[in-house]
């Protein structure tokens, strides 16, 4: 009759390979690593880290506060505009708007750099006369009368 072979099968010791693992990522990653302890120690430096810290053991007063802010009708309106607000700007060809905010800094320094006195009432009315004065004035106009449409639809609700 057969004998069995004995089988023994050493120990698994997990704690040593999570060792080799360790050593062998130390010397893979060793430039990460140091990478990391800058910015750790930056942290540090800088206070961020105890803010966070003091935010941890503080975080249900946290919480509580946000929520309780975050309940209140006027945050909730708040919200609600900036989504609309969001929505209307997305909505806006970015070249329109792109030439408003080149116009408003150039206008700004081509008022402020004169040395001239303001226009008198000759010079307002050639502005006023202006082609492209005009059509910021048809623009404006529109956006007044469809403001006022809207408003027109608000109290028949």
């Amino acid at each position: 009759m057969a004998r069995p072979i004995p089988l023994e099968l050493p120990p698994h010791d997990e704690h040593a390979e999570r060792r080799a693992q360790l050593d062998a990522a130390r010397i893979e990653h060793a430039d990460a690593i140091l990478a990391g302890y800058e910015v750790l120690q930056a942290l540090h430096d800088q206070g961020i880290l105890d803010a966070l810290r003091g935010a941890l053991g503080a975080r249900d007063s946290i919480v509580e506060l946000a929520a309780s802010t975050a309940s209140r009708p006027e945050s909730v309106r708040a919200l609600r505009n900036f989504v609309l607000l969001a929505q209307a700007l997305g909505t806006i060809d970015p070249a329109v708007l792109a030439d408003l905010t080149r116009a408003v800094p150039a206008a700004f320094i081509h008022e402020t750099t004169k040395d001239a006195e303001p226009p008198g009432l000759l010079g307002l009315v050639r502005i006023f006369l202006g082609r492209d004065f005009r059509r910021w004035l048809a623009a404006m106009m529109a956006l007044v009368v469809t403001f006022g449409r809207n408003l027109r639809r608000t109290d028949k609700r």
